[in-house]
């Protein structure tokens, strides 16, 4: 079965190529000053969050004048009051750029300011989530955690730097590569998808997937975390020209109400959106474990294998979710029309009923 199989027979579709360069290599942070240059780029503000401030510090140096400042206060899910704060600093210090260093919460942060203030962005990413390259925003407020999408905020330019993952934890490295295993899928069955973000999203699929259960079972080798930034790369690149669907609509309802760590509940919720798509979209299932080398009943199964072998949790139940939270959690999911096609509120309710205690 060819990726094409899982387009419509006519191939009648629309691809959206995202602009911006991307630097891949091994100490290319060295250059970070070279790709501003490049990019016309000046007074830029690092945006990280507390835990990797000294990292912020060292790209500030590499910047030199080029810098005005590190803003070391990003947390998960965007807070509102947070990004007011990064605008206000930004302002402050008239920035007229922004450099974001690390995971999923320093880019968020980062898009949640250039949404505001018009920013262009310089993504540097320490972690396999693959956000950077999305025009994808999302903040929470009152625990309901707002998304949408604009051009805005997907960064002009991102280096990816694999020696910047070889101290990421295993834990963090598995959780947010499943995090990118999940854009794939959903890429996948996207109502937008092309032929080429079908391509992207199986290589990015097979490439994460196969570094991911070295590095979960403490066999990687050398090479083996390049091979999973790359996977990254695409899994993301083919979620930013494509129109998220019901895994990330869940992930954000939960994550954003209860304020769960947000790597992790995509790797608990993926196998049970994964076990119920069998139903719904099965000739895709049957793509993606082509592409994995998997059999469809073994899928699911094999996500929580790559989790439990990182000592990740595998049920909403460990991350803190209670069964008295499940109302309150579906109440916050809100489906798109694509979406209401092939689910209901029901399937809403099964799969979170399955992530909340296992299957």
């Amino acid at each position: 079965m060819t990726p094409l199989s899982v387009i419509d027979e006519e191939l009648d579709f629309t691809h959206r190529s995202a602009p911006g360069t991307v630097r891949f290599g091994r100490n290319t942070l060295g250059a970070i000053s070279e790709t501003l240059t490049n990019e016309g780029l000046v007074r830029a503000l690092v945006i990280c969050s507390p835990e990797q401030k000294a990292l912020g510090r060292r790209v500030e140096e590499l910047l030199g004048d080029a810098c005005v400042g590190v803003h070391a206060k990003a947390v998960v899910h965007v807070p509102v009051e947070t990004a007011a704060t990064a605008i206000a600093d930004a302002k402050r210090v008239s920035a007229q750029s922004l450099v974001a260093v690390g995971g999923g919460s320093a880019i968020g942060l980062a898009k949640a300011v250039a949404l505001e203030m018009a920013l262009p962005i310089v993504a540097v990413p320490t972690t396999f989530a693959g956000s950077e390259m999305t025009p994808v925003w999302g903040m929470t407020e009152n625990g309901n955690k707002q998304t949408g999408r604009s051009p805005q905020v997907r960064p002009v330019a991102v280096v990816y730097d694999p020696t910047l993952t070889d101290t990421l934890p295993t834990r963090m490295a598995v959780a947010s590569g499943i995090n990118a295993l999940a854009h794939a899928a959903e890429a996948l069955w996207a109502p937008d998808r092309s032929p080429v973000t079908s391509l992207l999203a199986l290589e990015g699929a097979r490439a994460i997937t196969g570094a991911l259960q070295k590095i979960a079972h403490g066999t990687a080798e050398p090479g083996d975390r390049d091979r999973a930034l790359y996977g990254a790369w695409l899994c993301g690149g083919c979620l930013g020209a494509t129109t998220m669907g019901i895994h990330h609509v869940l992930c954000h309802a939960v994550g954003g109400t209860l304020n769960l760590p947000h790597a992790e509940t995509h790797t608990v919720i993926l196998p049970a959106v994964l076990q119920l798509q069998r139903q719904r979209e099965p000739r895709i299932i049957n793509v993606i474990c082509e592409a994995l080398n998997v059999a469809p009943d073994d899928l699911a199964a094999t996500i929580r294998g790559l989790a439990a072998a990182a000592d990740l949790p595998i049920t909403l139940a460990e991350l803190g979710m209670h069964d008295g939270d499940l109302s309150r959690v579906t109440d916050n999911v809100h489906l798109s029309p694509a979406a209401h096609k092939i689910w209901t509120a029901a399937d809403v309710t099964q799969t979170l009923t399955v992530a909340l205690h296992g299957d």
